[in-house]
């Protein structure tokens, strides 16, 4: 037996342990490195992660959210009108969608450059507006979406039909397509939610922008904006653009009590011309039985003097005015001169050229043979809408542009008719033609987007001209009926237009469409400028 010294016998145990000790540091130091290393390699592989997702959700909803995405352009319109085979179920569902998404702030807008070149600028009713492109009632009856529809680029947004009661429209089903013609043929029968809750949704939306803009929410002000103190259109409430209120009588109101007819007319200005920059006069929808009647010369006279009073009744620093929309079917020189005698005698501020037709026109390219299902659909009653009413639709801007020059039933010289090259806004509405302006057309940021006036009424007023007016305002023309690209945009300006209105061409095309038709507009003027060079 070996003996031990009792102190190594006592210091055994603590030695044995310190023999050890570097032995777990350096374990302990291992795993701690190799611990710090895979959680600083974990960190990185996060943010990378995470950086790239963020990267990914940014970059996706800047592609959603563009009206040039090709998602919206070629895919988005298909896959409606594959999902919901009836037109109208599509119209609802798109309406809803906007809704939504702008509420969410995920809806699709103008994207780019936009407006801010200048180049398309032009002035109407006083107001600089920043593009010549409108969108038509119809596809926002209920002011449901009007500002989901300016954020796709538009300088005038329609709603409406209005009229002073709801009403259901027509039987279903009431809509059809021709897809092969990009075609439509409607029905509705001016349904809508009636003038009183339009109003209150358009003073709602009034009262949002005042808060937001730091004004308050009350009544107080929803007056500065309507007046003008936050510096852009009543109606609108955008910068360089217009909101025109489109209203009409009543399925029920009796078509030989006029004085019922008035009173359908004045009760929707009494509700909504506060909100609205524009007032559009109905007497042009096949669908509505009587209505059309309402163009000839005496009627419709009356009916809009009374319109015209009442807008300038309205309560408000500066009025709305008021324009009157027409049938395409009404084409011969009588019934032109009669609606235009109207509207001098009247006072109305314009013309909206077109609206549906009763007529079918011949299928394109000439000679095609529509399929079996189409053929059949073109006997379905209703307005027809689509390209094939372009040319029609030119001549007929071309025919009210001659006779409003020529000014009321008195001694006015009338300016030249002859068309401008279809490559240029026509200088007859451009902000910059004054001779008394140094600014040359076509640059950017030269003129305010709103031009106020000390004036109560807008320029120019909704006011008759006197058989003692020796200059008479010039009448503006809303053209509305087959418009699907640039070319043809500025080929309608210069017919006589001041603003070309898109329908059916956003329907087929989606809400890249008033994008596209800006686009082609700017490279056809810059085409043209280049070759004169």
């Amino acid at each position: 037996m070996t003996l031990r010294h009792p102190l190594l016998c006592l210091l055994g145990s603590p030695l044995r342990s310190l023999r050890h000790i570097p032995r777990q540091t350096t374990i302990h130091s291992a795993r701690h490195a190799s611990t710090t290393t895979y959680a600083a390699s974990n960190r990185l592989r996060n943010f990378i992660y995470g950086s790239g997702t963020v990267v990914l959700i940014s970059l996706g909803y800047l592609y959603i959210t563009d009206t040039r995405a090709s998602l919206h352009r070629f895919i988005s319109p298909r896959v409606i009108r594959l999902l919901y085979p009836d037109a109208e179920d599509a119209h609802h569902a798109g309406t809803a969608l906007l809704k939504e998404l702008y509420a969410l702030k995920l809806y699709p807008r103008e994207r780019g450059q936009g407006d801010s070149d200048g180049k398309l600028q032009i002035e109407v009713f006083g107001t600089i507006l920043s593009n010549p492109i409108g969108i038509s009632g119809g596809l926002d009856k209920n002011a449901e979406i009007p500002d989901a529809l300016f954020a796709l680029g538009a300088g005038v947004v329609e709603i409406g039909g209005v009229t002073p009661l709801p009403q259901g429209g027509n039987p279903k089903p009431r809509v059809f397509r021709v897809e092969s013609q990009n075609g439509l043929i409607n029905r509705y029968g001016l349904n809508n939610e009636g003038a009183d809750v339009v109003a209150m949704r358009l003073r709602q939306r009034v009262r949002e922008y005042a808060y937001q803009a730091g004004y308050g929410i009350d009544e107080e002000a929803e007056r500065m904006v309507l007046d003008g103190e936050a510096g852009v259109p009543p109606g609108s409430l955008n910068k360089g653009k217009l909101l025109a209120v489109q209203m009409a009588k009543n399925k029920l109101t009796p078509d030989g009590d006029l004085d019922a007819v008035v009173w359908d007319h004045v009760y929707c200005v009494d509700r909504l011309g506060k909100y609205a920059d524009v007032l559009v006069v109905n007497v042009s929808s096949p669908n509505t039985p009587g209505l059309r009647a309402f163009q000839s010369k005496e009627p419709l006279t009356r009916i809009l003097r009374a319109v015209v009073e009442a807008a300038n009744e309205v309560d408000r620093k500066r009025k709305p005015v008021v324009m009157v929309k027409v049938s395409p079917d009404e084409d011969s020189e009588e019934q032109i001169r009669g609606i235009c005698d109207a509207v001098w005698e009247s006072g109305v501020a314009g013309v909206v050229v077109g609206n549906t037709t009763m007529k079918r026109p011949d299928a394109s390219p000439k000679g095609y043979m529509l399929p079996a299902q189409e053929a059949r659909t073109l006997l379905e009653s209703g307005g027809y809408s689509g390209p094939q009413l372009f040319e029609r639709m030119v001549d007929l801007v071309g025919k009210y542009r001659k006779i409003l020059d020529q000014g009321p039933s008195i001694d006015i010289p009338s300016r030249s008719s002859e068309s401008a090259p279809i490559i240029r806004i026509p200088e007859r509405n451009n902000p910059f033609s004054s001779s008394s302006s140094p600014q040359s057309s076509g640059s950017a940021g030269l003129a305010p987007a709103y031009k106020t006036t000390q004036s109560a009424d807008p320029v120019p007023s909704n006011s008759s001209s006197g058989s003692g007016s020796s200059s008479p305002q010039l009448k503006v023309i809303f053209a509305s009926g087959g418009i699907t690209n640039g070319e043809q945009a500025l080929q309608v300006l210069n017919a006589g237009a001041s603003v070309a209105m898109t329908y059916t061409a956003v329907v087929y095309g989606g809400v890249g469409t008033v994008g596209r038709i800006k686009a082609e507009m700017r490279e056809a003027m810059g085409k043209s400028t280049t070759t004169k060079k």
